[in-house]
């Protein structure tokens, strides 16, 4: 086993606030969130650039964003939109060498409130968060898989 942070948490050696698990992808709450709900989606095999990653896990990766998008929209946290966005490379700010995908809940009128979120990147009880999250998830789509 490489020494990749998301590697370990797929295996249950690190610990995470999981929303959604299958047998290709995990997803769970970002440890450092900008806003609540703040979710990574990552495939369970390492892919540490894009580049690295087969094209029909990365369009799995994709539908599952989308799913969490809506789940942050109709579920308890209520969100008005989201960002869904990966950051690809050290030059584009990626800090974790596994490909994964953010999907970031916004509100109308936060821009704010985001950026102090991009300074202080705390956690927002991620328990109740997750369990918004995954009520979102089962109230939007019935559990079809991505």
């Amino acid at each position: 086993m490489n020494d990749c942070a998301f590697c370990r948490i797929v295996a249950d050696e690190a610990p995470a606030t999981k929303v959604y698990e299958d047998d290709h992808l995990c997803a769970f709450l970002d440890i450092r969130p900008i806003t609540r709900g703040h979710t990574l989606v990552i495939p369970k095999r390492h892919a540490a650039r894009l580049s690295d990653l087969d094209a029909e896990l990365g369009a799995r990766v994709f539908r599952l964003g989308h799913r969490l998008a809506a789940a942050v929209q109709h579920g308890g946290l209520a969100a008005d939109g989201a960002n869904l966005l990966i950051n690809d490379g050290a030059a584009a700010f990626q800090t974790v060498d596994h490909v994964h995908l953010h999907v970031i809940p916004r509100k109308h009128g936060d821009k704010l409130r985001f950026v102090k979120g991009l300074v202080l990147r705390r956690p927002h009880d991620p328990e109740s968060t997750a369990a918004a999250i995954r009520a979102g998830i089962a109230a939007k789509d019935q559990g079809a898989q991505p």
